[in-house]
């Protein structure tokens, strides 16, 4: 047995060994999925003896998929051929092939959030619409979730009624169209939903990436929308050997297009699917299973799982009910300190290896707005502080353009006071 499925648990080692057809590997949180996906792709090249050329892996970020290439290349060397790529990367390298069937070169460009943006907002001045009421953001959302469920402006007016703002939106959406096909581009959209055009205009096309791509894996797969879901099931037709891997209860980007429902029927949708759950966590204590657990447990529209660990229970969890952000920012900062105070004083023992430091802890917070309370607070006690992913509040240009003019006004008042003594 190859050293990298003898490492595996017995769940793991039947999801990465499992033969031919539709396979769900249900992988909860800190289960080691993709320690499996990646033996699963080493198994098919070492053992069953696939050609690296016939694998497709999609995942949803670069990085995961960087992550998981250099870790398959680690396990079977080089894997000349083999196609691991976000969804938008999958589509993009179809339509450079084949970019002349729907009409464009092959250099057309894709625009990002940016361009997007400044596109719609020329669109919007031309029309003499209030930027207001009708903002590039929320018209481009709107373009976006459209695409997603593969509607032209057209489909889009008929779907929403002839309405004053929706007119105005349709209007909006055809000239944007109009202008990327005349600028020879695609937006990120456009990209799996021109593949799928492409796939349902030319079945010769389809057909040879049918052929070529005879086990395809997606990773993340509670979080597929619409578009991306009928991108797989049409390639994956071909042989049948579709594997993804995804957690129903991680189903966190709805607000993005993520529909739970293809996960929740891949089985009806895929018919004699096998189910493998990977339920071993590896991450955590046995408290924060049992109490993640006693939560979900009582969603509705989720496949049965319950998450154990052969760790020890660990520390009982601790909540605080805060009356307000002042207060929950003030018993963060405060226990902050006590434990690094108590870390102090017991010195090394088994709970301590080491003396806590304020680079021991971190503070998660939902939105960026919220870290401006704990910004004061930790400044007002002298806690070092870092914030990550973004500016600190006071670092913002906004706020320092409130600021600015603040002092500004400030400034003036007391001079006005100055002169009238």
């Amino acid at each position: 047995m190859r050293e990298y499925i003898a490492k595996l648990n017995d769940r793991q080692r039947e999801a990465a060994t499992y033969g031919e057809g539709p396979l769900l590997i249900l992988a909860g949180a800190g289960s080691g999925k993709t320690s499996t996906m990646t033996a699963r792709i080493a198994y098919l090249v070492d053992e069953k003896g696939v050609d690296p050329y016939n694998i497709l892996a999609v995942t949803f970020t670069n990085k995961a998929a960087g992550e998981m290439r250099e870790r398959v290349e680690k396990l079977i060397g080089s894997g000349s051929g083999m196609w691991i790529f976000t969804f938008h990367g999958t589509a993009l390298r179809i339509l450079k092939q084949h970019h002349e069937l729907l009409g464009y070169t092959r250099d057309f460009v894709i625009y990002d959030p940016t361009d997007q943006k400044s596109l719609m907002k020329n669109l919007i001045k031309t029309h003499g619409f209030d930027e207001k009421s009708f903002a590039p953001k929320d018209i481009l959302h709107t373009i976006s979730r459209a695409k997603e469920n593969e509607m032209d402006p057209e489909d889009y007016l008929r779907s929403e009624g002839e309405d004053y703002r929706t007119s105005k939106i349709y209007t909006l959406f055809k000239e944007y169209e109009a202008q990327l096909k005349r600028n020879d581009a695609m937006d990120f959209d456009d990209l799996v939903l021109n593949a799928v055009r492409l796939f349902r205009q030319c079945p010769e096309v389809l057909k040879r990436y049918q052929e070529r791509f005879q086990y395809i894996m997606v990773d993340e797969y509670q979080d597929t929308n619409a578009l991306q879901y009928k991108f797989i099931k049409l390639l994956s037709e071909g042989s049948g050997n579709l594997c993804v891997v995804g957690d129903d209860d991680q189903c966190i980007y709805q607000w993005r297009g993520a529909n739970i429902q293809n996960i929740l029927n891949f089985e009806k949708d895929f018919k004699g699917a096998k189910v493998i759950k990977l339920e071993q966590n590896y991450r955590s204590y046995g408290n924060i299973l049992a109490a993640a657990h006693s939560v979900i447990e009582h969603n509705r529209g989720r496949k049965a799982k319950k998450l154990w660990t052969e760790r020890n229970e660990g520390e009982k969890i601790r909540y605080h009910l805060a009356e307000n952000e002042h207060d929950e920012a003030n018993y963060i900062a405060d226990e902050i300190e006590r434990l690094i105070s108590e870390s102090e004083k017991k010195g090394a023992s088994e709970n301590y290896a080491r003396p806590y430091q304020y680079r021991s802890f971190v503070v998660l917070y939902r939105v960026n707005a919220l870290s401006r309370v704990f910004e004061e607070v930790f400044s007002k006690k002298g806690i070092p502080y870092r914030v990550l992913g973004s500016l600190r509040y006071y670092d913002r240009k906004e706020i320092k353009d409130l600021m600015l003019f603040s002092l500004f006004f400030s400034s003036i008042n007391a001079f006005d006071k100055f002169n009238s003594s």
